[in-house]
């Protein structure tokens, strides 16, 4: 059991509220300290005192491959904050080609499964799963939902931020520019693709060490996961390594329950070298109730969301053991990004152990903000 700290994402005000106001906690008291101090953290400033490091990701040399994927770090305030608290890979939130609302407020609760995990192929038959505002006391346990359908501030506001938490990354630690495709009712795949393009290039402009797509949104529709169409995926990455160049490239994916589905994304991104990682998972897409059995989330088309923490877990690793897999398989090179339900140091050597190569946590970070220095401290 690890005590909850306050999470440097307050659940109990709206994302606009959060973007302007956050982080909190312990994140901000790190940037506060870092204020008080007079302290400056930039690139060039920490090039010349970085220390030499046995851990790489992506090639680029990493303090420990550990850190928090796209979703709790809205801007530079969040990922700079992370880089003081010891993640050493920040990933700033997926960004779109132009400004995109949030879902309604609540976009947070506490998901309650009625075992330790989620059968991530037996949520249709599923009632639907509580989800309250009581969130417990112990970190290491704790599951949300996820319901904010990918807010994206517009280029002219993400561009000059992200550019800023690139440069504020510290020796030993990368900043990850995340982004997804803007895809409208009625739009063509080439249209589709080109947009993917776009947005790649706007965050490349911002210096990002490593680029990464979300393939894998669970507020698309469920069943309409971009990851369900590999083919696609492989079109768009294509046309996106084209754009990018040698930037390292990475896809975030969802949990694929079968075999020959990895296979087939394998196949379509990472076999012939266009894509560097395959990160994975997301959420677990799941049927949300209160304790009367109604629609827990409000508003239409919210029955569902995206549940994301400890109940999540082991799909989270099974699925990169799939990965593994198929990568023996074929016998190619690329690196896995295990992600899903890491509140312990414990969680994390289960996933290099699965075959991660680097890995992350959003949920158990966000309530454990020392998650990264408990990590460390025990190596």
């Amino acid at each position: 059991m690890a005590a909850m700290d306050a999470p440097f994402y307050d659940v109990n005000l709206s994302y606009e509220d959060n973007y302007a106001k956050g982080p909190f906690g312990a994140f901000a008291a790190a940037l506060e300290s870092r204020a008080g101090a007079g302290v400056a953290t930039s690139a060039a400033e920490t090039a010349a005192t970085a220390e030499a490091s046995s851990e790489n990701f992506l090639g680029l040399p990493v303090n420990l491959p550990f850190g928090i994927p796209a979703g709790p770090l809205l801007n530079s305030r969040f990922t700079d904050a992370a880089f003081l608290m010891g993640f050493d890979i920040a990933v700033y939130k997926t960004v779109r080609s132009r400004q995109w609302p949030c879902n309604r407020f609540p976009n947070v609760l506490s998901v309650h499964p009625r075992g330790a995990s989620i059968d991530p192929e037996g949520v249709e038959k599923d009632e639907g799963v509580l989800a309250d505002s009581n969130y417990g006391t112990d970190a290491t346990r704790i599951s949300i939902s996820n319901s904010f359908g990918v807010p994206s501030q517009d280029p002219d506001v993400w561009q000059p931020d992200m550019a800023a938490a690139v440069a504020h990354a510290g020796a030993g630690q990368v900043l990850v520019g995340s982004f997804q495709g803007l895809r409208k009712p009625g739009m063509s795949d080439e249209a589709y693709v080109a947009d993917c393009v776009t947005t790649a290039r706007l965050v490349q402009e911002t210096g990002a060490k490593v680029i990464e797509m979300n393939t894998s949104c669970p507020n698309e529709g469920h069943n309409r996961l971009l990851c369900h169409d590999p083919a696609l995926v492989g079109r768009i990455c294509d046309a996106v390594k084209d754009e990018i160049g040698d930037t390292p490239f990475m896809i975030k994916l969802a949990y694929l329950p079968r075999e020959e589905q990895v296979e087939q994304m394998v196949r379509s991104t990472a076999a012939h070298g266009t894509v560097q990682a395959l990160c994975t998972i997301n959420t677990i897409s799941c049927k949300l109730v209160d304790r009367n059995g109604d629609q827990a989330l409000p508003g239409a088309g919210r029955d569902r969301s995206g549940v994301c923490g400890a109940a999540i877990r082991e799909a989270g690793l099974a699925m990169v053991r799939r990965v593994a897999m198929a990568r023996e398989r074929l016998g190619t090179a690329f690196d896995i990004v295990g992600v899903g339900g890491v509140t312990t140091p414990a969680d994390y050597a289960a996933y290099r152990e699965a075959g991660a190569a680097a890995v992350m946590s959003a949920t158990g970070a966000m309530w454990n903000p020392r998650l990264a220095q408990h990590i460390k401290a025990t190596r």
